[in-house]
């Protein structure tokens, strides 16, 4: 799984849990200064996971007050991009002042001076949380200078490129267990794609964006796309284009850049999705048919086609197969998604 490291203050007891944060935060690459009224018994969790050109944190935490004000020499050169899952918070740099909702983004530039807030707000909740992504000068490829207009504001994070990113940041933390440790800089180019479009255009300046960079995170954009509508029949290269409003022929650019085609990429979607089920207890009483149909394949003769072009089986054989045959197509399947068999 993704490498992870964690801090959860309440393994100590609650008098010693705000001096173990603070210390926290001494050793973290921008030190803060934090004030709470949770000093008392401060119950916090921090999850950080480094996907090389990024870092992410998780946390939960009481509210508490952060700022940032002497600046010194060796300080790294970082931008944060923070979401804000539960609570409601305030963000204030150079000048500009937001107050920040759940659901929404704020950006600062971690060098600089700045003040965030943070309070659990919710009826019943005793902790505020957020997932922050940490974003080297170095990596980000837009013009620094016009960064500033940034800093302090807040951006959706309920549509569009900031729904997707949302959705890519509370995957990644929530779940490092679906991934494997050489995941980590494929995820991490993702995650900045999605991240350097969604700024670009808060800043209406897309043209800044590097060609490729919104060339990657408009292909993220239309595979998150094809996993949500799998299930509809009439998917197909037309409606995805029309969805993101690019032509045809710009769809079919973009994965031919990814050595594959649209059609292609759905049906292999599709027939591992079919084959995941074929092969759940719970679903045994279910006629092949059914679960053709539920990842949408539409003509029974077609899907068994499909499935035995890729798996060397019928469905039904694969379904009624010994546990060592099917282990194997399991494998062979593994090994072709991953460009490894002969």
């Amino acid at each position: 799984m993704l490498l992870r490291n964690t801090i959860d203050t309440t393994v100590l007891p609650p008098a010693e849990r705000f001096g173990m944060w603070l210390d926290l935060v001494a050793r973290t690459s921008v030190p803060l200064r934090v004030e709470s009224p949770h000093t008392a018994d401060f119950a916090a969790q921090a999850e950080f996971t480094d996907l090389g050109a990024i870092q992410l944190a998780r946390y939960q935490y009481p509210s508490l007050d952060c700022t940032r004000k002497l600046i010194r020499e060796s300080d790294p050169e970082l931008y944060i991009l923070a979401f804000t899952t539960s609570g409601i918070g305030t963000s204030s740099q150079d000048g500009r002042r937001s107050e920040i909702l759940a659901g929404e983004f704020t950006f600062y530039d971690a060098s600089r001076p700045h003040d965030v807030c943070h309070y659990a707000s919710e009826p019943g909740r005793t902790r505020a949380t957020s997932i922050t992504t940490v974003i080297p000068h170095s990596a980000l490829p837009l013009p620094p200078k016009r960064m500033a207009a940034l800093y302090g504001g807040r951006m959706s994070g309920s549509e569009g490129l900031g729904a997707l990113l949302a959705q890519f940041l509370i995957q990644v933390t929530g779940h490092p267990e679906q991934y494997h440790a050489a995941d980590a800089g494929r995820l991490g180019t993702v995650g900045l794609d999605l991240a350097t479009t969604l700024l670009g255009r808060n800043l209406v300046a897309e043209d800044a964006v590097p060609t490729e960079v919104r060339r990657r995170a408009l292909v993220t954009q239309v595979q998150a796309y094809v996993h949500r509508h799998l299930g509809d029949a009439t998917l197909g290269p037309q409606t995805i284009a029309d969805a993101h409003h690019i032509s045809l022929r710009t769809l079919h650019r973009l994965f031919e850049a990814e050595n594959t085609t649209v059609a292609a990429y759905i049906r292999e979607l599709r027939l591992a999705r079919c084959r995941r089920d074929l092969t759940d207890p719970a679903l045994r009483a279910q006629p092949v048919q059914v679960v053709a149909a539920r990842w949408g394949f539409a003509d029974k003769a077609h899907f068994s086609r499909a499935f035995r072009a890729a798996y060397g089986l019928s469905p039904q054989a694969y379904r009624d197969g010994d546990p060592v045959t099917a282990r194997h197509v399991n494998d062979l399947a593994s090994r072709v998604n991953s460009g490894q068999a002969d």
